[in-house]
């Protein structure tokens, strides 16, 4: 008769035995995968020299969101589809790189939220270069220094980005895309503890956006506002007795400890971002009502900027344009036209792709009813990408929580 400790001996014996099997088959699987990626990218690199000679944009955003979409839809589902998005997204960031380098300008430095934004949306692959406000970045894009760029449009607590709407009247620059991304804090320090925290630094807005969360964990502290959360988590890891609140990413990058995550007062705080390019690359005629020649299908959404004839029911003319081609309206909002006071200039975003010929007629009408009218681009939905989400489920295996 055997005894349990001997039976014990057997069971951990024969779960070795099927370990050491399955990882000889994940090492075989991934053997695979090293030989499919390496052909993949070869055909990458035969795409680059074809389009040598073309200095059209490498990004195509709707062509990867229907790849996206179809993996999705055919995955067998062992892989959860989050993850099945966020391997892809390096897949594509490589594809696109192996073609031509990608040069990618973000209001910096390294490790802003719309650095991470960047690099979630358009994968390690690219080569992202930091600009010291919103400004330079529409100034790199349109210089050709770098192709793309990441422009925060609106939050979702503090509402738009004024400056980032005035640059589109001053540089010919289109939307490719557009991202959502959560914005998470984090407190950040190379203190073991909250009692050891006399200062805290970060950007204007975390600041304010943490404050319930500071006055009843820190109301001794002396809250200092700098120019960025990068900047903050920099001071942090340089001065005792001082934390920085930012993306967590900051601790890895920096060397930090978190010392609280998600001290945000409202949790649903969420920043839209677009991806910009110069409008000769992306190949869309700089005035409208003529339809794009070769305009993509499907996109879901429009932006565009007009203003209208000072007389009365103007405005309301180009609505119920819109309205009568049953095309639902998302957001209007109006910025002061500068150098001419009283005047004004529209922003809208709308729920179809104008580009597409079916809409020559309607272009050309609100062409007669705008003073001005500038598609500034037609892109699919974004994503909202969360990070944090997938972040936090890794750490609390980890932690035993």
């Amino acid at each position: 008769m055997k005894t349990a400790k001997h039976g014990a001996g057997e069971s951990a014996a024969s779960g070795s035995a099927r370990l050491a099997a399955i990882r000889g088959e994940i090492d075989a699987v991934d053997e695979e995968l090293l030989r499919l990626f390496n052909r993949r990218a070869a055909l990458s690199r035969e795409v680059g020299r074809i389009k040598a000679e073309s200095r059209d944009l490498i990004f195509k955003p709707l062509r990867e969101r229907d790849l996206l979409d179809s993996l999705a839809a055919r995955n067998p589902g062992e892989l959860p589809e989050s993850h099945l998005r966020a391997i892809w997204r390096e897949i594509l960031s490589s594809s696109r790189a192996l073609q031509r380098p990608q040069n990618v300008a973000y209001l910096g430095p390294e490790g802003t939220f719309s650095y991470f934004a960047g690099v979630e949306y358009l994968g390690h692959a690219a080569s992202f270069h930091p600009c010291r406000d919103i400004a330079g970045v529409f100034e790199e894009v349109c210089s050709g220094a770098c192709e793309l760029g990441v422009v925060p449009l609106e939050n979702s607590l503090q509402g738009t980005v004024g400056v980032s709407f005035d640059l589109f009247l001053k540089h010919d620059v289109v939307i490719e895309a557009e991202l959502f991304s959560r914005i998470s804090h984090c407190l950040l320090s190379n203190e073991e503890s909250l009692a050891r925290v006399h200062t805290v630094y970060s950007h204007p807005q975390p600041l304010a956006q943490c404050g319930g969360w500071l006055r009843a964990h820190l109301p001794a502290a002396a809250l200092v506002p700098v120019e960025s959360t990068a900047a903050a988590a920099e001071r942090a890891a340089r001065e005792p007795g001082s934390a920085a609140i930012g993306n967590g990413k900051l601790a890895d990058m920096l060397g930090l400890s978190v010392l609280a995550r998600r001290i945000e007062d409202e949790p649903g705080n969420w920043t839209r971002f677009v991806i910009i390019a110069p409008r000769a690359a992306s190949g869309r005629a700089a005035v409208m009502p003529r339809p794009t020649p070769g305009a993509q299908a499907g996109a879901d959404k429009t932006s565009l900027l007009f203003t209208v004839p000072d007389k009365a029911g103007a405005l309301s003319t180009v609505l119920e344009l819109l309205a009568v081609n049953r095309i639902n309206m998302r957001k209007l909002e109006s910025r002061p036209l500068h150098g001419q006071l009283g005047k004004y200039v529209f922003f809208a975003d709308v729920e179809s792709d104008l580009d597409h010929p079916r809409h020559a007629e309607l272009l050309k009408q609100l062409g007669h009813a705008c003073a001005s009218f500038r598609i500034l681009g037609t892109y699919p939905t974004g994503p909202q990408l969360d990070r944090m989400s997938l972040d936090s489920v890794v750490r609390e295996d980890e932690e035993g929580i």
